[in-house]
């Protein structure tokens, strides 16, 4: 059975998934489930992943609800070009990278970006001020990670740049949609104060496929 990725349009832990993909070259089916009409709630879904959240992978008998297991699961089912790594330090070079992203810069993407899409904020105070000020030294954290290589655990894309880049990725498209918000909270100028991030996001955009992992409803 040809496997299925099931995600949310525009989910960062899905993005991930599709990302890492990309990276691999791998080209599967996905199902894009509506959030707006719950079908992350609904009872087809729940026997695939019954806490409701995306993605999952359906692969035959196979089920995978969490977006590293995925992940690790497709490095393991198509060995070339891997997202882990090939030796024992670069695996846990890229598991580093991988984990501080996925705590520490998900928290912080987390306490700025839900309250603007999806709880209305539209004043920047005090908590979206700390929140920004989180994310900024994170996005600093990334800066200085990048000196001297061109991907976030080495010269090769990997897990880590399929984990960080939707995080970097929806920052942008914040500033995209509410400009005026973002720049308040000091959000201006990014590609000169983070150039090595900047020019890291233009090589991952460059991936042959990379369009594909793009949020679907984007384009609408």
């Amino acid at each position: 059975m040809e496997p299925t990725i099931y995600t949310i349009s525009g989910s960062p832990r899905g993005w991930r998934v599709l990302l890492g993909m990309v990276i691999k070259g791998l080209d599967m089916k996905v199902t894009y489930l509506s959030l707006s009409d719950g079908e992350h709630k609904s009872d087809s879904y729940l026997e695939i992943n019954p806490r409701g959240r995306v993605p999952s992978l359906v692969a035959g008998d196979v089920v995978i609800t969490d977006s590293l297991a995925i992940l690790s699961w497709l490095d393991q089912q198509f060995s070339e070009l891997p997202l882990f790594g090939s030796s024992p330090e670069e695996h846990a070079r890229i598991w580093s990278a991988t984990r501080d992203a996925t705590d520490k810069l998900r928290d912080g993407m987390n306490s700025l970006l839900l309250p603007i899409f999806f709880k209305g904020a539209d004043t920047a105070n005090r908590e979206l001020h700390e929140a920004a000020d989180t994310v900024m030294y994170e996005l600093q954290w990334l800066e200085n990670r990048l000196d001297g290589q061109d991907f976030m655990a080495g010269d090769n894309p990997t897990a880590a740049d399929a984990v960080i880049y939707p995080e970097i990725r929806i920052l942008a498209r914040a500033l995209e949609t509410h400009s005026d918000l973002m720049t308040e909270l000091g959000f201006v100028d990014l590609d000169q104060k983070f150039p090595k991030g900047h020019a890291w996001a233009r090589r991952i955009e460059a991936l042959d496929g990379f369009e594909k992992s793009l949020p679907v409803h984007w384009s609408n």
